[in-house]
């Protein structure tokens, strides 16, 4: 069971980090299965793009309920995304499934939850903690 943690961020900032969320999360499954090239992105080693993508949702995640501790609740659902879209991959013929892509998810994962305690010194930030 999750332990309930106070803030003081304002309704209309969890909106916004919730549609933050949708927004980011609407834009790695595209980049996630399109066979488009997109400069920047592309140039960017793989595992990296995992790490950086999945740090930024588990932040956006666990900005969206900070009422919430970040749990094995909204760990498991990062990893079932990251998941889902290895298995989405494995049916497109121009992407590739790896178990290492899923790997570099929870090394994301894993990054902000080391980083955490580092965004509570953020004044705007702090607020998500109060």
């Amino acid at each position: 069971m999750s332990q309930t943690v106070p803030t003081s961020l304002s309704r209309y900032m969890i909106l916004g980090f919730r549609l933050a969320l949708l927004t980011v999360t609407i834009v790695v499954m595209y980049l996630a299965t399109t066979d488009q090239s997109i400069p920047g992105i592309d140039d960017l080693d793989d595992k990296f793009s995992h790490i950086l993508a999945f740090g930024a949702l588990s932040f956006l995640l666990d900005f969206s309920w900070p009422n919430r501790q970040f749990d094995l609740k909204k760990t498991a659902a990062l990893l079932t995304f990251g998941i889902f879209i290895e298995v989405v991959q494995y049916f497109l013929p121009y992407r590739e499934a790896a178990v290492t892509d899923v790997i570099a998810d929870a090394v994301g994962i894993a990054v902000y939850l080391l980083v955490a305690p580092l965004l509570r010194h953020i004044p705007i930030l702090r607020l998500r903690w109060v």
